[in-house]
This record gives C-alpha cells, structure tokens and sequence, in this order.
C-alpha cells in the first residue's frame, strides 16, 4: 500500500450568483439548508429593473404604433406611384420610412426581453437539489455584477457521497489505478476508517517546491454525515489485494536465533531435536521458525504481498502453526524454588485474512 493525504470535498459543488447588479432585499436560505432545484434563495430588489421594464414596454408599444402608420402611408404611397400621382423619390422615402420603423420595432422588442430577463434575474434560484455549504451576502447589501459574477451561495449537490482529492508523490503514482480499495481517517474521527475506492487519476502535475505530485480522486460514502467538506484525510491506498490467504507478522520474517539462545534453550530442553532443515544456516531467505512442543523448527516459506506489518503466506506454513517472532530465555531455579520455567518464545499463531 502507499499513504498520502488529501481533502475531502462534495462530488459537486455550484457557485450561484447573479447577473444583475443590485440590493439584496430578502434571503430565503442559510447555512445547511436543503434546497430543491428551482427553489427561490434569494431576491433583489426590483423598483429599477421594473422601472426599465416598463419603460421597454412603452418604447415597444411607441414601435408598434411606428410600423402600422408607416405601412399605411406605404401602402397610400405605392397606389398613388403605381398610378404616376407620385414621384419616384416621394415612393421611396415611404418605403425607407416603413423600413426603418419595423426595424426599431426589432430594437424595442429586444430591449423589452433584455429589460424582462433582467428582471427575472433579481429571483435567485437554485440550480440543483443539494445542501447551501455558503451564504456569502447578507440583506441590504449590495453586489454588483460587472465583469465577474459575485457568488452568493454555494451548494454541494449531495452530502452522503463524497470525495478525497488527494496528492500522491510521483514516486508512487505509477502503482495507483483506478478501481484500486482505499482507506482513510480524518482527524476529527481518528478511530473511524472509512472506505474509498479510486475513481481518477489526474495527469496535470502539481509542483510545489520542485516536489512534483499528482491527484487523486477517492470516492466515499458518508451515510451519517461524519465526513464534512474541508476535512484533511490520511489515505492507504492498497495497490494489491488478497482475500482468504494466510499471513503472519512481517517481523517473523526477520527473526533469526542466535547461537547463544539456542545453546541455553537445548540446555534447558534437551529433547528438542534439530531437524535437517534448521542445520542450515541460519540466514536462509524467506524462512520463519515455527514452534513445536519443545522443539523449533526453522521452515522455508513462499511469500506473497505485504503491508508492512503483516505478510502473505502462499505456501509451507498451515493455519494452526506457531511462529516466533521473539525469543527469551528464563534459567531454571532450583528444585526448592516454587518458580517455574517461562516459555522461551512469544509465538503467533498464522492468522487468516
């Protein structure tokens, strides 16, 4: 497995604005409120956006009425030409005239939407159904929207499904894959661990220092809500996995007897009996000494994956044997003595995942 840290954050996560300048009049939503998609959040004041409605309405009508004069002077114009009554230049200004009215009532009724949309846009509403993570403006203040749009709620999408961005070191992100099991504990709850699993791997490098990283996105389900945006995770991601295998501490690995402990324990035990295997030497790779009654034995082993505490067994060791992984020695007390002779060993028994 390789560690990394990270934050948690919601799948998704919507800066709500607007795009009119103005004056908040009322809030309808604060801080952790559940919202729906199209719910009302907030108003601004509309006395001027009403007031420039208005009067589009009326330039619109002033058009309107522009466009059916002109076309009845064209259409008086045009008889009177076709019977030679009127000069060419008299025809053609009525019809420039008919032209130029219908095109400002093309203006007047884009005006009139662009006055109606900003009109509609002093409501507030929210775009998706979450959860209002930020409550940026108070009522009475005053935002105004230019060339940026000011946020004024932000809404996490869904609460009991989260994510961890994490930064992995470009040492081992070439181990990371998508898919791959991922625990994490957080500080808030450091007895908890919760479950992840792999879901991106960025390509963008991120360097800080000239220490290069990479992101990670681990996805997290948070049914009780423990797990709240901002909170640093510890990660573990297990970049290899095994089920229903053998194992044993890794320290068992590394344990060797030395020739003194081993000459005091026959002294004390002298049944125990070396079999053709321990007369070897005693630096055999992937080898673990396995207690039996009161007899040792060292035992050659194929090994798997490891966490650096645990490792796999995959072959020469059953469920039930004991490994040592420390070995003392007690003298023997004299006969009058009610003290009696202590283990020799701290075994553990292999142990099934």
């Amino acid at each position: 497995s390789i560690t990394a840290t990270g934050t948690l954050q919601a799948l998704k996560t919507v800066a709500v604005g607007t795009q009119v300048s103005g004056t908040i009049q009322k809030i309808h939503v604060d801080f952790n409120d559940k919202v729906s998609r199209g719910q009302i959040l907030a108003e601004l004041d509309k006395t001027a956006l009403q007031a420039s409605l208005d009067n589009a309405r009326a330039s619109l009508d002033e058009a309107k009425s522009q466009v059916s004069y002109q076309k009845a002077s064209y259409t008086r114009t045009h008889a009177l030409y076709t019977k030679e009554l009127l000069s060419k230049a008299e025809y053609e200004l009525a019809e420039f005239n008919l032209q130029r009215a219908e095109s400002a009532l093309k203006n007047a009724e884009s005006n009139y939407e662009r006055a109606a949309i900003n009109l509609s846009y002093a409501t507030i509403y929210s775009p998706i159904d979450g959860v209002v993570l930020n409550r940026a403006v108070d009522e009475g203040q005053t935002v105004a929207a230019s060339f940026n749009t000011p946020t004024l709620f932000s809404i996490a999408n869904n609460l009991t499904h989260m994510q961890v961005e994490a930064k992995v070191d470009e040492a081992d992100i070439g181990l990371v894959q998508t898919g791959q099991y991922v625990v994490f504990t957080v500080d808030a709850f450091p007895d908890l661990e919760f479950d992840g699993t792999v879901t991106q791997i960025r390509f963008e490098p991120v360097i800080v220092s000239n220490v290069v990283t990479y992101t990670v996105i681990i996805e997290a389900e948070n049914p009780n809500l423990q797990l709240m945006p901002g909170m640093t995770a510890n990660i573990e991601v297990f970049v290899q996995k095994a089920e229903n295998t053998l194992f044993i501490p890794y320290k068992a690995m590394r344990f060797k007897p030395n020739q003194s402990v081993l000459d005091l324990y026959y002294e004390q035990f002298p049944e125990a009996k070396m079999t053709s295997a321990q007369q070897k030497t005693h630096n055999t790779t992937n080898t673990v000494w396995v207690k039996n009654n009161n007899s040792i034995q060292e035992v050659e082993v194929t090994t798997g994956i490891n966490n650096g505490v645990d490792i796999e067994v995959l072959k020469g060791l059953d469920k039930d044997d004991q490994v040592i992984v420390n070995m003392s020695i007690t003298e023997k007390k004299s006969k009058q003595s009610n003290s009696s002779t202590t283990s020799p060993f701290m075994p553990q028994r292999g142990r099934r995942r």
